[in-house]
Parts: C-alpha cells; structure tokens; sequence
C-alpha cells in the first residue's frame, strides 16, 4: 500500500481546522445568544421604564437649552443616566423629581450597569470555569480509552464497550470535525478536534496514559500513522486498529496494534453467512450486539471451576483463554480449567453482565 505523506494529511486536515482543542461535555445551559438576548431586552425594559418616570415627572426637570422636557429629552436623560454618562444639561429641579431619582432612577441604573457588566463578568468566569475543568479533568484522568475517529465504526465501537461497564467520562474522541467532535460532547464524551497523526493532538487526549486505544479512521493510511503514533507514545496500551481493505491488516500490525478487525470482509462474511443461514446471521449479529440478547463475553475462572471441564460449567463456553493461546472448547489440549485461565463464553444479557475491564485482545496461534 502506498502511503501518502505525513505533511499531505495534516494540511488535509488543517482544511477542516484551524487549531486543535479539547473539549469537554457541556452542561445543560441556555444557548448563549438566547442568554444575551435576554439580558439585552432586560436592559431595554429598563431603559424604557426609566424614560417614561421621567417624561411623567417632567415638570421637575430643567433643560439647560430651552428649559422644557419632551419625551425626546426624556429618553436622552435616561440615556445618559443609565450609562452614567450624565452630561449635565438635564436636571431635576423639583424635590419630587429628586426624590424620584433617589429612590427610582439609581436603582434602576445600577440594575442596568448589573445587566451590561454581568454578561462580561459571567463570560469571564465561564471561561475560568471551564479552564479549571480542563485542568482537574486532565490531572485526573488515568488508564482512558481514546477512539481516534467518531464516525459509524467508532461510534458503534463505543457503544459496545460501554455497555459493558465503562463510564462515559473514562472516553475521549479525537476527530478532525469540530461538528462531529461536537456530537461527542452531545453523547457525553470529551473531544479532542485535531489531526490524531499528530503527536500533540494525541498528547492532549493524554493518549500517553490511556490504556486501550480504538482507532476508526475513514482512510487505511491515516489509521496506520495514527497506530504509528500512538504506539510512539504509550508501549503498553492495548491498540484495536480497523481497516477497510484486508491487505493493510499486517501493516498496521506491524504498526503497533494488537488487534486489527477488516470491516469490509466482516461485513462481507456476516453477509455470505445470511444467505446461507438467514437465522444464524442473526444469531451472530446478536452476539455482536453487546447489551441485548446473548453476548459474547470474556471472563476470568472462578475457584469452583478449577479442575472441572469447559462443558462442565454453567455458562455456555467457546474457548479458553490460556498463556498467549485461544483453546477451543473442545480442544484435548484444553484439560480440565486452571485458576490462570479466562473463559470466551455466551451468556444472556442482563444489566449486570459486563465484561471485566482488564480483558486484552484475544491472540491468534
């Protein structure tokens, strides 16, 4: 396969981005121009309140130039008043209107100074706010799963894992998309928007400290750099790599992952096996399914198994998982189970079925 390079993917990407940032879930808030569009008709209000108790009280104002006060003067009192401006040239004369600006037209200007002012402070704190989370989210976040690409394979990927048990917030999607990025964040997710070939935008998911790594990018060359990279950085997380075409899948082993799925030719089979047998596709796409129906899991042997047969116990087993070697079933090999062993098993799912967390890729003889 021919790679394109390096410099021609970014700038691919640098078309889509400008700069490349972190993004955190958001919480449920008003949209921001609904919120200043509030803010402003409050201002308004109050504005136009302020206007009509002085043109109702005008006989207790002097205008400088002509000495009377119509409406006109009236809101350009208000105006200046409000703003804090005051300018001088309209000013109450009578005690009523005195007391009435005492008592009525400086509240009403610290309100509107409360108004104006407190969107800027809010914007600012807001902004604080989320630069702290930032900051607690990166200090805390250990042993994650980062899936570089948010599309269909991605999502579907995540899907599957978090119905067994991982929480939303251990997740952080790496998409060149601000909008697809955005849809992460929508479903819970963090988001990094960049170019995951890159090393800084990988290092900014903390990819360094991750523990497994779901790389589901749209090209086959984009995920052998990604798994480049990401092998670069992090030696010991577990790398699930899928590809389009199946003559790239010993590429990108070779690049670092440990586990590579062709969705073409998966596809391909599930599809030939429906033909065939229309009632055991959709047994397997059931399999495949995690959280509904029966599901294929991966789970240690208990004590009580220990010295018994794979078909000897309650759950329906496939194969064992022992050392580096996948062991069916039926395998003479297989023995009786060991304390060490893990068992590949269909189970029915239910809301405590999960797979345990710390089960790697299976190996192939």
């Amino acid at each position: 396969m021919k790679l394109p390079g390096h410099d021609a993917i970014a700038r691919q990407a640098d078309e889509h981005l400008v700069t490349h940032r972190v993004r955190l879930p958001k919480r449920v808030v008003e949209r921001p121009v609904r919120q200043v569009g509030k803010r402003l008709a409050l201002a308004l209000l109050v504005l136009m309140a302020t206007v009509l108790i002085v043109y109702a009280d005008r006989e207790g104002y002097s205008d400088s130039s002509d000495g009377s006060v119509d409406f006109l003067d009236a809101a350009y009192y208000a105006t200046v008043t409000l703003s804090t401006t005051g300018y001088g040239d309209i000013t109450p004369v009578s005690d009523a209107a005195r007391l009435t600006n005492i008592l009525v037209i400086t509240p009403l200007r610290v309100l509107f100074l409360i108004i104006l002012v407190g969107t800027t402070l809010e914007v600012l704190a807001e902004r604080t706010r989320e630069e702290w989370r930032l900051n607690r989210w990166r200090s805390t976040l250990r042993d994650h799963t980062v899936v570089v690409g948010f599309g269909t394979k991605g999502r579907s990927a995540l899907q599957t894992v978090c119905a067994t048990g991982l929480q939303k917030q251990r997740v952080v999607v790496v998409d060149p998309s601000a909008k697809v990025v955005d849809a992460a964040t929508a479903d819970g997710y963090a988001g990094v928007i960049g170019d995951a070939t890159r090393s800084e935008v990988l290092k900014r998911a903390e990819v360094q400290r991750a523990r497994q790594i779901i790389v589901a990018t749209q090209r086959d060359d984009t995920a052998v750099l990604v798994t480049l990279t990401a092998r670069q950085l992090n030696r010991g997380a577990k790398i699930v790599a899928a590809v389009r075409e199946e003559e790239n899948a010993p590429l990108l082993r070779q690049s670092g992952a440990d586990a590579v799925i062709t969705s073409a030719s998966a596809a391909g089979r599930l599809l030939g096996l429906s033909v065939l047998s229309p009632a055991a596709g959709m047994v397997l796409e059931d399999l495949i399914q995690q959280g509904s129906g029966l599901d294929i899991v991966e789970r240690p042997v208990i004590r009580a198994e220990v010295g018994r047969g794979p078909r000897e116990t309650d759950d329906l087993v496939v194969s064992v998982v022992r050392g580096h070697r996948v062991l069916g079933y039926d395998d003479p090999s297989v023995g009786t189970l060991q304390l060490t062993d893990r068992l590949i098993t269909i189970v029915r799912a239910t809301p405590g079925t999960q797979v345990t967390p710390h089960a790697r890729p299976l190996p192939t003889d």
